[in-house]
């Protein structure tokens, strides 16, 4: 902001009055910039700095080497999964994982729970985590199955092979196919 231009107009051509309105701009606006990060740290899907603060608070081991992204996601998770676990809770956990819908289905009978993550093609990229977290906060006489979706056979029908050798085996597996003949 220029504080210049709230200042009556005989100021306009004093060089002392310009050079300090002008310092004081400068720092204004480093201030609104310093409170602006502050009020960002404050809410884990913005906080940068104050990360391994949040991992210590949920009891989560701090790890710097990992992405951002990843660590604000279990952070999340956490979050999400403190209390009594429920079916709600174990699909916003993976969904915070996974960035996708997600399915769950109880399976009493066997001491089952199905993650089924519908939202997304192939393995998430942080199941890792994603299984540590789940398993922290599942009842321990339950067991956790995943399951994906794939590209199946049947998505390829009206593609042709030339089409698809542009693709490698992965992509062909886990990406959406928009191809057109």
């Amino acid at each position: 902001m220029d504080f210049m231009n709230l200042l009556p107009d005989y100021y306009d051509h004093n060089l002392t009055m310009q050079t300090i309105q002008r310092i004081i701009s400068l720092e204004a606006e480093a201030l609104d910039e310093e409170l602006k990060n502050t009020v960002r740290q404050c809410f884990i899907s913005t906080a940068t700095d104050l990360l391994a603060r949040y991992e210590v608070i949920f009891g989560l081991e701090v790890n710097c080497e990992k992405p951002v992204s990843y660590r604000r996601e279990r952070i999340l998770a956490k979050a999400v999964g403190n209390g009594t676990t429920t079916k709600s809770m174990i699909r916003e956990t993976a969904a915070a994982y996974s960035n996708g819908e997600v399915e769950i289905m109880e399976d009493n009978a066997n001491h089952k729970i199905v993650v089924r993550f519908v939202g997304t093609l192939g393995i998430p990229g942080n199941m890792n985590d994603l299984k540590i977290t789940l398993e922290e906060i599942k009842p321990a006489h339950l067991e956790l199955v995943y399951e994906y979706i794939y590209n199946t056979h049947a998505t390829f029908n009206n593609i042709t092979h030339k089409t698809m050798s542009r693709s490698t085996h992965w992509q062909l597996r886990n990406e959406e196919m928009d191809y057109v003949n």
